[in-house]
C-alpha cells in the first residue's frame, strides 16, 4: 500500500483506533476522511489539521450508507483507500434468555455495516490507482471472548469476508486486514485504562510501523496479537481460549 499521497476515508474516525490512525496518516501527506455517528467527535478529531475532513453517517443504516456513498464521492472523487473501522461491543450474557437488540445491533454495525459501504464504493475503488480496503477486525475473532460473545462472532465473520474480498479483489484493489489485540481505548466501559491491554498511541505507532514494509502484508499483525491469531495453527487453541478468558475476566474485575 502507498503510503502518502492518498484520500482516505476512515470509518469511526473519531475516537479510539479509528482517530490514531487517520492522524497516523494525515501525518503521512494524506488526505484523510473521517466518518462517524458523532458530529462533535469528528471535529475534534479533525480540530487544527488542515486536509483533514469529517462527514457524520450512521452506518447501521443501509439508506444512509448509500446517501453517504454518492455524497463522499462527489466531494472526494480521487477517494482510493477505504478503511473498515467502525465497530461497537456490548459485553453480553449468552447462558440464559435474553433481549437480543445488543447482539443485533452488534451484527448490524460490525458485519453489516462494512459489507454495505464496501458494497457501496468497491465499483469506484476498483477503477483508482494504488486502490486499497483495510478492515479492522479483532484477535477475538481468532480465539473468542465469552463475555463478548456475539462481537467476537462479528469479527470472525469479517476476517472470513476480508480472506474473500482479497481474493475477489486481486490486481484491482489490494485488500489487507487489521486485527488489534486488545487496546486502551472507550471501546467498552473502564477500557481506556486497563491494566494488561497495549496502550492506543504505542499500538497505533507499530501499526504505522508493519505498514511501512514493502510489500504491505496481507495482515498487519502487532506483536500482541500474535497469541491470539496463531492459537490454533500452534496447536494450542484449547488453553488460549482459556487464558484469554481468565485474563478478561481478571481485568474487568479489577477495573470495577
Amino acid at each position: 500500500m502507498k503510503l502518502t499521497g492518498n484520500t482516505i476515508l476512515i470509518t469511526g474516525g473519531g475516537s479510539g483506533i479509528g482517530e490514531a490512525l487517520a492522524h497516523r496518516f494525515h501525518d503521512k501527506g494524506n488526505t484523510v476522511i473521517v466518518a462517524g455517528r458523532r458530529q462533535e467527535a469528528l471535529d475534534r478529531a479533525i480540530a487544527g489539521r488542515p486536509n483533514m475532513h469529517a462527514l457524520a453517517f450512521d452506518i447501521s443504516d443501509p439508506a444512509a450508507i448509500n446517501d453517504f456513498a454518492k455524497r463522499l464521492l462527489a466531494e472526494y472523487p480521487a477517494l482510493n483507500v477505504l478503511i473498515n473501522n467502525a465497530g461497537v461491543m456490548i459485553l453480553e450474557p449468552i447462558d440464559h434468555a435474553r433481549d437480543l437488540a445488543a447482539s443485533e445491533a452488534m451484527i448490524t454495525t460490525n458485519i453489516l455495516g462494512p459489507i454495505r459501504l464496501t458494497n457501496a464504493l468497491v465499483d469506484h475503488l476498483s477503477t483508482q490507482a494504488d486502490a486499497a480496503l483495510i478492515n479492522v477486525t479483532s484477535g477475538l475473532g481468532f480465539v473468542p471472548m465469552t463475555a463478548g460473545a456475539t462481537y467476537s462472532a462479528t469479527k470472525a465473520a469479517v476476517h472470513s469476508y476480508t480472506v474473500s474480498l482479497r481474493e475477489a479483489l486481486k490486481g484491482r484493489v489490494e485488500v489487507i486486514e487489521l486485527p488489534p489485540p486488545a487496546v486502551q481505548t472507550g471501546l467498552t466501559p473502564g477500557q481506556e485504562n486497563r491494566p494488561g491491554y497495549q496502550p492506543l498511541a504505542e499500538f497505533a505507532d507499530e501499526v504505522m510501523r508493519l505498514f511501512e514494509q514493502q510489500p504491505t502484508p496481507k495482515e498487519i499483525l502487532v506483536e500482541r496479537v500474535g497469541f491470539l491469531r496463531f492459537a490454533e495453527a500452534q496447536g494450542r487453541y484449547d488453553e488460549t481460549l482459556v487464558q484469554l478468558n481468565e485474563f478478561a475476566t481478571k481485568a474487568r474485575e479489577a477495573a470495577e
